[in-house]
């Protein structure tokens, strides 16, 4: 028994030890991986419809990833550089005093006879001085001229990294599927519990990733494109701005959109105003409601205010891929926790 308790303590250590060291051999690369495990499982139903006819699965991944590199991957890039732009130049404009109109406006808030009337209830003491939301500001900008910058050892290891995401997926796309065929294995469930939790990662995945996050993209992009038509400054800004607030409950993409629109009025453009509003309306919010069904159906459906905060949470993790890689996780581990629900009420593994 003491033997036994022994190999089986030096097997752990050991299995810790290799553990240890193969995460120190893949997190140099972890970032294109993630990126890599990301698009795959989004774009595995058309690697599965182009294998129908391609029976060569290294042919089939071959074509799946000419397409996603066409049809996703580089306009998303695109857009990327695109916003690091935008933020860079926001970076320099504040610390040019470009920013000086909002000393301006702050002053005239202070000012304010409504305003005066709150003090009673804020305290003098707690309302923020003009030059501290300056010096704020300028900080943020600073951030962003400092880190936004693009140099050459930046750009040859984003190339590196591109590389190894499309080497990765390509293999995910070959050999995923016999992968997760070996991992099932491992896994302590009975078959019926393996069959339902692959059921539920599939709805979770469906109606949270192609649900949520794509109609939030799609609202973004829209949104984006309108701000771009109506000549407001940093489209690609706002318009991912309006991708991450089309989570919140109720508000939605009229937070974005809407103050937007106040603003073009009160400057006297109407047009532009008025036709924000109407496209925001009938157009962007539309999206949610329309498109929402059609993809997720019956399917099981994550509470909006958990997707919300899986998407933060996932940014403030992971970075940029969080806006996935967040709800993808969360889906997952919901899916697994339905397993543990029903844990008393069926046998755990096989006998």
């Amino acid at each position: 028994m003491g033997a036994n308790r022994f190999y089986s303590v030096m097997l752990l250590a050991i299995l810790t030890l290799l553990g240890y060291l193969s995460y120190e051999i893949i997190s140099p690369f972890v970032v294109p991986i993630a990126w890599a495990i990301v698009f795959s499982v989004v774009f595995y139903p058309v690697y599965a419809f182009i294998a129908r006819y391609i029976k060569v699965k290294s042919i089939a991944s071959s074509v799946t990833v000419i397409l996603l590199l066409i049809g996703i991957i580089a306009p998303v890039t695109y857009i990327l550089f695109l916003l690091i732009d935008e933020l860079q130049k926001f970076g320099d404009y504040t610390n040019n005093g470009g920013m000086d109109f909002v000393r301006d406006m702050f002053l005239k808030i202070k000012t304010s006879p409504h305003l005066e009337r709150l003090r009673s209830f804020i305290g003098e003491g707690n309302m923020p001085d003009a030059d501290e939301v300056m010096d704020n500001i300028r900080k943020i900008g600073l951030f962003l001229a400092e880190n936004l910058s693009v140099r050459v050892t930046n750009i040859i290891s984003a190339a590196i990294n591109f590389l190894f995401m499309i080497f990765t997926i390509f293999f995910l796309f070959k050999d995923g599927p016999g992968f997760l065929a070996k991992v099932e294995d491992f896994l302590p469930f009975s078959e019926e519990q393996k069959t339902r939790l692959a059921t539920q990662m599939k709805d979770m995945i469906v109606s949270t990733v192609y649900g949520g996050v794509a109609v939030s993209i799609i609202q973004g992009c829209l949104g984006g494109v309108a701000f771009y038509v109506i000549g407001v400054n940093s489209p690609v800004l706002w318009g991912i701005a309006m991708s991450v607030m089309s989570f919140v409950p109720l508000i939605g993409t009229l937070s974005i959109w809407g103050p937007a629109s106040i603003y073009l009025i009160i400057q006297g453009d109407y047009m532009h105003g008025v036709g924000l509003i109407l496209f925001g309306t009938f157009v962007i919010s539309m999206v949610d409601n329309i498109l929402k069904p059609l993809i997720i159906g019956s399917r099981t459906r994550m509470p909006t205010i958990i997707i919300f905060f899986s998407v933060l949470g996932g940014i403030k993790a992971f970075g940029i891929i969080g806006l996935i890689m967040g709800p993808l996780i969360m889906a997952v581990f919901i899916s697994v926790f339905e397993i543990f629900r029903h844990i008393e009420d069926e046998p755990f593994v096989n006998r």
